[in-house]
Parts: structure tokens; sequence; C-alpha cells
């Protein structure tokens, strides 16, 4: 491996999220029974016309913004011509030699050095983004292939890199952010399982300092991000391992099964189709003013790496706390709205990165279906801070608002959570509690600030939950500075 370096690059389909399909009104969808999202124009009936979709339009010139893409002022529709069952046509509408979007980028992250540690950043360069119509879907059965036609026509977009990237783990980070990006900007869910994000790898590998590419190896079915990142790493060793047996590699497309971690030879270059591209007579060109681009500018949110890192200036929250927040938008969102609320961003990242996360898991609910509301959780948080209840009274209030939806304040005076206790009582506790550790006792007289926490499990315990945080901690300082 020390005498060669591997090249790879990636051609991801997304599925637009439009409500109609890129060539005609009828819906788009996942789930409906088979071949009932289909009109004359989805079959190709003879003498029905496509007319195109804007909004899915919209959503390529979006994407393009959202990844520094050039959106070219003009872009036509090609025919991409061969024979296959699941295109109705026999052509499949796409764009070949003028697509919309051209180069761009992607932001990555590498894995970290330990799991809470930020990794290296950098950019993965794109080729170009185009915009064409969905094929079928091939069903399968013991002795047949049944063709669905539900997802012909859905309006797909191809995002095609450069041959940039150099492992596996980068092919992994980079569908990540990707996936990210198209959710942050509203323009897919890209969920792999629906096959609303779909992505063939070109895998070579060359002599370290040989500039010339080696020859390439194209990846199929792979059908979720670990299965391109499993495939691509099989490649890897599977290329290897030939050259160092004194074999060659051929041009090729393999299927990798993900199931046994093996892959096949479908076809090779020789057997590879002509495509014989023409301008589709049926649709006009495309020209894109300045007009169209910034009214679509407008609608970009900020991107997941920009947030992460405004967060963690802005807010002084750690790369710990952001990573958690940031892939889920809504989430993000969550939190900003809290913070800005209750004025604790680090109490906010906290309950929002364990306990809310922790209730929505157990619940199967979203965070925009989640009883508690950025308003309840900063209350909640000030409640704590002013000392009014104690945090294991903050989590019996928390586990009720995710039941009821009812304010902090409320569940509080009902259940009588307020912290209580007296002056005299809360002494003696402290005084319990110091004289049964004489361990944390003299860590504390050596230095060691934090060994006071042991003192105040007992008397929170002794309080029955009902003791102030804060008198405690002054109570106990006071009492020990003795």
């Amino acid at each position: 491996m020390n005498d060669y370096e591997v090249v790879i690059g990636l051609e991801v389909h997304v599925q637009v999220k439009a409500n109609s399909k890129m060539f005609t009104r009828v819906k788009t969808g996942f789930g409906h029974p088979e071949n009932t999202l289909t009109d004359p124009v989805v079959l190709a009936l003879p003498g029905v016309l496509p007319v195109m979709n804007h909004a899915a339009l919209d959503a390529i010139i979006k994407s393009g913004l959202l990844l520094s893409c050039d959106i070219a002022p003009y872009c036509k529709w090609d025919r991409k011509n061969y024979f296959y069952p699941d295109s109705p046509k026999n052509y499949q509408i796409t764009q070949y030699d003028k697509p919309i979007c051209l180069r761009g980028n992607v932001e990555i992250e590498l894995p970290g050095s330990a799991r809470n540690v930020m990794g290296e950043h950098k950019l993965i360069p794109l080729t170009r983004i185009h915009l064409e119509e969905d094929v079928g879907k091939l069903n399968h059965a013991a002795f047949d292939s049944l063709i669905d036609y539900n997802r012909a026509g859905t309006p797909l977009m191809e995002i095609v890199t450069d041959p940039a990237m150099q492992s596996a783990d980068e092919a992994f980070a980079f569908l990540t952010a990707l996936k990210t990006v198209m959710v942050y900007g509203g323009i897919s869910d890209c969920d792999m399982e629906k096959g609303q994000m779909r992505c063939d790898a070109n895998i070579s590998i060359r002599p370290k300092g040989q500039e010339q590419l080696g020859t390439k190896v194209e990846l199929k079915n792979l059908n979720s991000i670990s299965y391109v990142r499993d495939g691509i790493s099989h490649e890897i060793l599977r290329q290897l391992s030939l050259v160092k047996s004194g074999g060659k590699i051929v041009q090729e497309t393999r299927d990798y099964d993900g199931q046994t971690g093996t892959s096949q030879s479908l076809r090779t270059k020789e057997d590879a189709h002509d495509y014989r591209y023409f301008p589709d007579p049926d649709l006009m060109p495309v020209k894109v003013d300045e007009a169209w681009k910034a009214r679509l500018k407008a609608e970009c949110p900020e991107m997941p790496f920009d947030k992460q890192r405004r967060f963690m200036k802005e807010y002084d929250i750690p790369y710990t706390i952001t990573s958690v927040l940031i892939p889920d938008k809504s989430l993000s969102d969550y939190f900003e709205a809290t913070a800005k609320l209750c004025g604790q961003a680090h109490a906010a990242g906290n309950w929002i990165a364990n306990d809310l996360l922790r209730e929505i898991g157990k619940s199967g609910e979203s965070i925009d279906q989640c009883k508690i509301k950025p308003n309840h959780l900063a209350a909640l948080i000030k409640l704590i801070t002013a000392g009014t209840i104690s945090t294991t009274a903050a989590r019996e209030v928390f586990s009720e608002m995710a039941s009821t939806g009812e304010l902090p304040e409320k569940i509080v005076e009902r259940k009588g959570l307020t912290a209580s206790a007296s002056s005299d009582d809360l002494e003696t506790w402290c005084k319990d509690s110091i004289a049964s550790d004489p361990k944390a006792l003299a860590e504390f007289k050596a230095g060691k600030d934090s060994a006071i926490n042991a003192f105040k499990g007992p008397v929170m315990k002794a309080a029955k939950g009902k003791a102030n945080p804060k008198l405690v901690d002054e109570t106990l300082r006071r009492l020990l500075a003795l």
C-alpha cells in the first residue's frame, strides 16, 4: 500500500423533494401501490409532450449556490439513449454538455484522533451538477422481474465529484456532509433506503508520484453510506492484491454485496454503452438570470460547518455538543432558540444533547413533535439557575413536561418541588456529609476543588432533592473553610 495511492470519484444521484415529477404534473412519492404514480407522459405514450418542473429547477440552482458552484447562464436538455425496461421512453431526459451547475465543492470532516476531537476539514471539488429524470424500478421475484414506474420521472440531481478523494473514510465523510447540506436546504431527505440518494464510486490506484490516473473500476449497488465506505475499502484491497500478485486491473463495472462484503463483475469496458446524446427537441433551453439566483440565494440557510464554528465561538460550547446538534437542522435551531431565551448556552446544550435526545429516542417523536418546546426548557434552566429547584427535582419536572407539555413553573407548584430546606437543617446535613467522608475532606484540603462534589450527593439525598444547590455549595464551602 505504501507504494500506491488511491484515487476516488463519486457520482451521487439525489432525488429532489418536489410535489410533482420533472416533466409532468403527476405527483411523486414512496410506498404507493405499484404503477399508480403514472400518466401518459411517464409511460411515454404516443403524442405526449414534457413540461418542465420549475420547482425542481429552483432546487438544483439552490443546491449549486449552497455548494459554491458556478450557475450556468444557459443550460439545455438532452436525450440519453439506451434500451432498458426501467425507462419506458428508451431514453432519459438529462443534461449532457450544458449542465446547470459547474465546479463547486463540499466541505468534509475526517475522523478525529479521538471521538471528542474535531477532525481535519477539507474541500472536495465537484465537476458538475445536472438535473434529469429518474427511471423506474425493477422488482425481482422468484421467477420474474416486475417493473414499477412510480419512481420514473422524479426530479433527480446527479452530483459528480472530481477524482479527488483518497480513502474510503473521505468518501464516507463526503456523503455524510452532502446529505446534511441537502437536508438543511430542504432539497431532499436523502433517505437511501427509499432510493432518495444513490451512489456509484469510481476507484483506481496508481504508483505514488504518478500523475496519470490508473485504470478505474466503477462500483455499483452501494445502497447505504456505510456500504459505500465498505465497498470502496474492499475494492482498494482487491486492486492492490491483484497488482501485487502480478495481475492487471481491467476497466469494468462491479456489483458490491454489502451483506457478504464481496463484489462481482457486471460488465467490462468493451460492453459499455454509447448513449448517443442529442438535444431534446421538445424542451426549450433554460436561461438563469441574476434575479433568479438572488431570489434563491436569499433562501439559502447557513451551512452546517459554518453554523458549528459559530456555535463554538458565539456560545462557547464544546465540539462534543456541537457535533451532536449540527447534523440535525431542527435540533440546532431548537438549541439556539433555547440558548437565547435562557442565556445559558452550556446548560441548554447539555440538556438537549443528553436528556432531550434520550426522551425523543424513547418516544420515537421528532424534535418538532416533542412536547418540550424551547420556551419550556429555557424556563426550566432558569429555575435551576435561580436555585428555585434542585437538579434532581428538575429531572422530575423534565419528565413531566415530556408527557404533558405543561410549563415547568406549573409542574413545580403542583408537585411542591420548590427547594425548601431550612438553613438549620441544611447546615446539619452538610456537617454530617463532611464528617462521613474523610477521604474527600483530605482531598479538598489538599487543593482538589472538585472533591466538594462528593459531599453534595448525601446532602441532596437527606433533603429529598429540595435543597437549593447554590446554598448547598455555599454552606459546604463555609464549613470546609473552618
